[in-house]
Parts: C-alpha cells; structure tokens; sequence
C-alpha cells in the first residue's frame, strides 16, 4: 500500500509471476537464486467460503423489508465509508453493497487504484455491522435486471462525481428513471485519496528526517575519526 506500486491489483497475465514470486517467498529464495530474509516478502490473500461465512450476516431479507443498494470500491474502508453506510441503513433495513471489480475501479479511479484488491475489500465491507450483504464484482452500471433480481426499492450514492460507463451512458439510469435514485451525504469528508496523500506526506517527513539524522551521524563518526588519528599522531 506504501508503494502503491502500479501491479500490485493486477490479475490474468501477471498471474503466473504473482504465484513464482509467492513460491520463491516461501521457499526462502528471490528471483536469480538469491537468498532472500524470511521476514520480508510478499504474502498472497488466499480467500475462502469460510473467511467470507465468518464475516457475513448471514440472514435474507424479511417480508416488507426495504432494500437499500449501493455500489463502490469501498477501498481503505474507512471512518468515512462508516459515516455513509450508516446513513444508507437509516433508509431501509437491508443494505446491500455492490463492489466493483479491481478492473473496473482502476478505470474511473485511474492512478494506482484500487489498494486493496476485492476479496479484502468484500471482507472490509462484509465486517460493517450496518451491511447485510455484499455482490462481489457488481457491474458499474446497475441496470433493470440487478434491481429486479435483489428487489432493490432504493439505490443510493455518496456526493462524489459519477463517472459515465464505457459506452458513455448514466450508470444509475435504470434507478432514476424508477425513481428511487438517491444521493446520500455522509457529513464525512474523509476519502481514500486523502488517507493515501497523508500516507505519502508522513514518509516523505520520515524520510528526510533519517536524512538529517544520518547526515548528523556521520558529521559525528567523522569527528571522531579526527579526534582518534590525531590521537596516535601525538603519541
């Protein structure tokens, strides 16, 4: 996350080189034959049925429960995500959530995105007391068949900027022509962006104090050197 390096969500192709690089992990070796410090390296999330049973709700919605949608990357998941969900559950009494793929989040949140990958983000969202149920990979754009198949009586969105489909359509077109389209204001304005700047700031600072730090540190060994050779020249 540190990093944000630009394949870390990255599926397909890179798959292969993701598995030898958790293999040589494992066995203790880095690429070329290196010996590598088993303490450091890259750990693969392996997820299960059970993982996700332990963190889900585990319940279907009751007759005359009203059903609450909404989608998102719910990356981070935050004090902020919190704050609107909690909202969104004072709406009905069944709130599911739909994440969008790594894929898809990279599209209309561009850079490095998404952190983390979206079998941690459904266990993220799934662990919210104020979420009932999670569609894992939900399409971007929530059409008649998604709303008729969960009877979704209100579809709601956060009061950041809607990112048209890849044919250029509304993605939220088939819940506003229903008519039950509803922008939601968290009162939070913490984001996922934010959290990643700070990240970014606080190492830099770090980063150029162990810079003075070191730089002080050898002023001083460099003192000493003088101190001791011009000790054994008196001598």
């Amino acid at each position: 996350m540190l990093l944000m390096t630009k394949t870390h969500h990255t599926h397909g192709d890179d798959e292969n080189g993701l598995q030898s690089e958790v293999g040589n992990f494992q066995s203790g070796v880095a690429a070329g034959g290196v010996p590598k410090s088993p303490y450091t390296g890259v750990c693969q999330f392996l997820p299960t049925t059970q993982k996700i049973i332990q963190f889900s709700e585990g319940r279907l919605p009751k007759p005359g429960e009203k059903i609450v949608y909404c989608a998102g990357a719910f990356d981070l998941f935050h004090v902020g995500y919190v704050d609107f969900l909690e909202k969104v559950s004072k709406l009905g009494e069944f709130v599911i959530v739909g994440l969008h793929t790594d894929q898809v989040v990279n599209r209309y949140k561009g850079g490095n995105y998404p952190i983390m990958n979206l079998h941690e983000r459904v266990l993220s969202v799934l662990a919210c007391r104020y979420v009932a149920e999670v569609v894992i990979g939900a399409p971007y754009k929530i059409d008649a068949s998604l709303l008729d198949h969960f009877k979704v009586d209100i579809v709601c969105h956060g009061t950041t900027s809607i990112m048209a489909d890849v044919d250029g359509a509304d993605p939220y077109e088939e819940p506003k022509k229903r008519g039950i389209f509803k922008i939601v204001r968290s009162g939070n304005d913490l984001t996922t962006a934010k959290i990643v700047q700070r990240i970014i700031k606080h190492r830099l600072e770090f980063e150029e104090r162990n810079k003075k730090k070191e730089a002080k540190e050898l002023r001083v060994i460099e003192a000493l050197e003088r101190r001791r050779s011009q000790s054994v020249e008196d001598a």
